[in-house]
């Protein structure tokens, strides 16, 4: 007769997810919270006032963004802790969606320059 084996998980920690810990998932949030609230300062204090440049703003504001959303990937969705492979192809998505949005700000500029002067 052949041995079953079943496999449990009482008392087994996965090494992948070893370092997602209370502490790790509140130090992630707070992070999350202080770019946010940075985001607000320049959405509705710096730029307002005209205190740097609309554009460095925006920048500014897409950088932080971008930032906040490496932190949900990898930490809540757990990305932080795949393999190689998936890593590199969702990094590769990434870029794209960064290329994407480059090339619309680009055609949006565009497109409201050309159509300002026509009217």
């Amino acid at each position: 007769m052949s041995e079953q084996h079943i496999h449990t998980t009482d008392g087994h920690e996965h090494d992948e997810h070893a370092g997602l810990s209370k502490s790790k998932i509140w130090q992630v949030f707070f992070i999350l919270l202080g770019i946010t609230v940075v985001e607000f300062i320049i959405a509705l204090v710096i730029l307002p006032k005209g205190m740097v440049p609309r554009t460095a703003g925006n920048i500014a504001y897409i950088l932080l963004t971008l930032l906040k959303a490496y932190y949900i990937v990898a930490f809540f969705m757990h990305l932080k802790f795949e393999k190689t492979g998936l890593k590199l192809s969702m990094g590769l998505a990434f870029i794209f969606i960064i290329y994407f949005i480059t090339l619309m700000l680009i055609e949006g500029g565009y497109l409201h320059v050309h159509m300002t002067l026509h009217s």
